[in-house]
């Protein structure tokens, strides 16, 4: 590419830049303003000049230029001719040299010392750096020393099409409403082009589409992507793949072009109305169905999606619009038929409904295109069901008085079978509700009959539940609450409220109210109780007290004298009568104690007991009784801490003074461990009595058997139990079954750089015998009787 856009540039710029080259330095070096700038070799104009500057104090250079340019990516056999400088100083002489510096001075660009032409020595890219600012000065050739002021020059670089256009966002995804009209704005794309927009074509760009008519338009020049057909359904197809071309150099032929894509998708609108699959429905439903519960579902199809084809389901003609209801799935958008009332077949079997979809969401753009909803009938059939027997009321009231004879009937309940066969019933109780069997029924009839006596004042309710069931199907069964209610004879006396006792003081006055008591009946008569009063018939007279009815039903008591001593009586005994008023009207004899007592002046009673006189300190009978206790607990105290005492000098164990087996048990074994506990039982060891005797033993047999070690002989000592230690050693040593079993617990490893070594005696290739114990006697007279024991072991080795 970049091969044939050099040979291209060659053939169409050699002539022009041949013409630029010869024409520049005229152009470059032409005055820009008469007034600073004179032609060359003008003698009076530089006195004129040298006038000024002398006027001015500054210096004036004899020549200027503007700009100078140079055209990118160019390259051939030698250096590229920029321009050239020249000054009016120079005579021809070569006297002055030209001095060039500044953005890519002797790199890029090179001049001339002599001659003041610059040239381009390597190949430039206006994208990379469009502009060069160099600094160009005269100066004498031997000093050195400047002959006008240095001035600064800007090289261009003039840009060529050599850069494609770029969809830098590209690939686009864009949308846009299906049945929308033509024009109807979808999306915008923009490319860029990294040449010059200022100078020429070369980033003048040109939007085609190459791919996607006749569904889509471009504007050329904007970028902007329209519809180009109306009525574009998205049922039909939903979404297009749009190829979008930028040509620059305005589009002509040899312009460099750049593509992308747009991906357009058409959105849903409700441009469809919903459809029913089929026209009519059938189904079918038992007449024992629970409410609520569905027997068919519907459904309306809906080209459109999601909210455009919600829809919602009613039931808008039929005979059957207040048993069953229709309503919406939310997710699958069926229309569910549900049964609001009970069916019954023996009443009507079947029913007819019109149900009708309608969508939710509505365009209103679409609505000339017909109603957005559709129709269907449904025919529902009821089938026939076993029903239960059905009682002729939801529940029962029943009364009976307490007094009522056994066997008597109290009510009747009435149930029958609603189906076409008609079934005959039976009735029974729920003994779980009559647990105490006090009623009965008659399975055929229905009578409920009393089977124990009532009693209002036990309970006054009475809730049963009576079961129907068909004689031909068991397993239809229907239940009633049935509640009696047992009614009140007047079968209970009236008695007092409560226990009274009543307290008559000494110094009390006739007349005065010793008590106010009341009574209670268990009966509950209609009017309320009412009762009467009265003394018994020998008490009528009674010379220390009489009774006076109240109006709240009540009764006091009143002392017909004064001068009541309780040395003399201490009790009165007052029977009374009490009777009610019903029919037959019943009494009961209470009997009222009253108790003389002391009081003060106020006629506060403070003592009651006779004995009150015979303690004239004022100690009564609980103060008397809580020193008693007192002086017992003390007592108690006492001997506990004697007892505590005693204990505590007492020793644990009490042991003859002679009796130091314990001190001299000698174990030479190395024992079998932690898991060996019975080894030793510190009990046989004090009872030498038992070395005779069978000591069983609770061992286990070790796996492998060692050969027993000899004892060590006994020393003679003139203690008994040392005699007894040795034949207990010697038997153990004999013995390969008795512990310690040294096999129990093996050691394979114990560390290392221990100058003892190994403290055991397992899988050591020496046995104690073998071993020297003279170094014991050197220890000191502590280890004196260790080393006679050892010393004596060598002897009898020896012997």
């Amino acid at each position: 590419m970049p091969e044939r856009l050099t040979e291209m540039l060659m053939d169409t710029w050699t002539p022009l830049i041949i013409l630029w080259i010869t024409v520049l330095p005229s152009i470059y070096m032409a005055p820009m303003n008469q007034s600073q700038v004179l032609p060359s070799g003008s003698s009076t104009g530089l006195k004129r000049l040298n006038e000024e500057q002398r006027v001015l104090h500054r210096s004036k250079r004899g020549w200027v230029w503007n700009q100078m340019f140079v055209l990118e990516e160019f390259s051939g056999p030698e250096p590229i001719l920029v321009g050239r400088l020249h000054t009016d100083l120079d005579p021809g002489s070569s006297k002055i040299k030209y001095i060039l510096s500044g953005d890519g001075a002797g790199t890029i660009f090179v001049i001339n010392d002599k001659t003041g032409d610059i040239h381009a020595m390597k190949r430039l890219d206006r994208e990379e750096k469009a502009e060069y600012t160099l600094t160009a000065q005269a100066v004498d050739r031997d000093t050195n020393q400047p002959l006008e002021p240095p001035s600064e020059f800007i090289i261009k670089v003039q840009d060529i099409n050599d850069n494609p256009p770029e969809f830098v966002e590209g690939p686009y995804h864009a949308t846009v409403p299906e049945m929308s009209v033509v024009g109807t704005f979808v999306t915008k794309v923009t490319a860029t082009d990294a040449d010059d927009p200022v100078y020429g074509n070369s980033a003048k760009l040109v939007y085609s589409i190459l791919e996607g008519q006749p569904y889509f338009s471009i504007e050329p020049h904007t970028a902007i992507i329209k519809t180009a057909l109306p009525n574009m359904d998205r049922e039909a197809k939903e979404e297009y793949f749009v190829v979008i071309q930028a040509k620059d150099m305005g589009g002509h032929m040899g312009g460099l072009s750049g593509t992308t894509t747009v991906t357009i998708t058409l959105t849903d609108v409700n441009d469809n109305p919903p459809k029913f699959a089929q026209s009519l429905y059938h189904f079918s439903v038992m007449e024992d169905v629970a409410l609520g519960e569905p027997i068919g579902r519907v459904k309306a199809n809906d080209l459109d999606i999601g909210e455009n084809a919600k829809s919602s389901y009613d039931i808008i003609e039929g005979d059957g619009m207040d048993i069953f209801e229709i309503t919406t799935d939310a997710q699958t958008q069926d229309g569910i038929i549900r049964v609001r009332k009970p069916l019954d077949f023996e009443t009507k079997k079947s029913y007819t409904l019109k149900v009708e979809a309608a969508n939710i969401h509505i365009d209103p753009r679409f609505l000339s295109g017909g109603p957005f909803k559709d129709t269907a009938t449904v025919k529902i059939v009821v089938e026939d069901a076993d029903e239960p027997p059905v009682f002729s009321s939801p529940t029962y009231l029943l009364e009976v008085h307490e007094n009522a004879a056994i066997n008597s009937v109290l009510g009747q309940v009435t149930a029958h079978d609603p189906d076409v066969s008609s079934s005959p019933i039976r009735f029974s109780i729920d003994r779980h509700t009559d647990l105490e069997r006090q009623f009965n029924i008659n399975a055929e009839d229905g009578k409920i009959t009393l089977a124990t006596p009532l009693d209002r004042e036990t309970s006054t309710w009475h809730n049963i539940t009576i079961v129907a069931t068909e004689t031909r199907n068991h397993s239809q069964v229907s239940r009633v609450p049935v509640a009696i209610k047992v009614l009140d004879v007047n079968d209970n006396a009236p008695e007092f409220a409560s226990e009274h006792e009543a307290f008559l003081c000494e110094n009390g006055k006739p007349g005065q109210v010793i008590q106010i008591v009341s009574a209670v009946d268990k009966d509950d008569p209609k009017n309320g109780h009412y009762f009467l009063y009265s003394l018994l018939p020998e008490m009528v007279n009674n010379p220390n007290f009489t009774i006076k009815k109240n109006e709240d039903n009540t009764l006091s008591i009143l002392a017909k004298h004064s001068g009541f001593s309780r040395q003399k009586q201490e009790v009165y005994l007052l029977p009374i009568v009490i009777s009610d008023s019903g029919t037959p009207p019943m009494s009961s004899t209470s009997t009222l104690t009253i108790r003389v007592c002391g009081c003060s002046s106020d006629g506060i009673v403070q003592s009651c007991n006779v004995e009150a006189y015979v303690l004239p300190i004022g100690l009564s009978m609980g103060a008397l009784i809580a020193i008693l206790a007192c002086i017992i607990l003390l007592l108690v105290i006492v001997v506990l801490f004697v007892t505590l005492r005693r204990h505590k000098n007492e020793p644990l164990i009490i042991k003859d003074d002679e009796d130091v087996r314990e001190n001299i048990i000698r174990y030479d074994d190395e024992g079998g461990g932690e898991e060996d506990t019975e080894a030793f039982d510190i009990a046989t060891l004090q009872n030498p009595d038992g070395i005779n005797g069978f000591l069983p033993r609770k061992d286990i047999k070790p796996d492998l058997q060692f050969m027993p070690r000899q004892g060590l002989a006994p020393v003679p000592n003139g203690v008994d139990v040392d005699e007894f230690i040795n034949v207990r050693l010697h038997e153990a040593d004999n013995d390969p079954t008795a512990p310690p079993y040294d096999s129990i617990q093996i050691y394979g490893y114990e560390g290392k750089g221990s100058a003892a070594g190994s403290l055991s005696s397992l899988e050591s290739s020496t046995s104690d015998s073998d071993q020297n114990f003279d170094y014991l006697s050197e220890w000191g007279p502590r280890f004196k009787r260790l080393g006679e024991l050892y010393s004596v072991g060598e002897s009898d080795k020896e012997t």
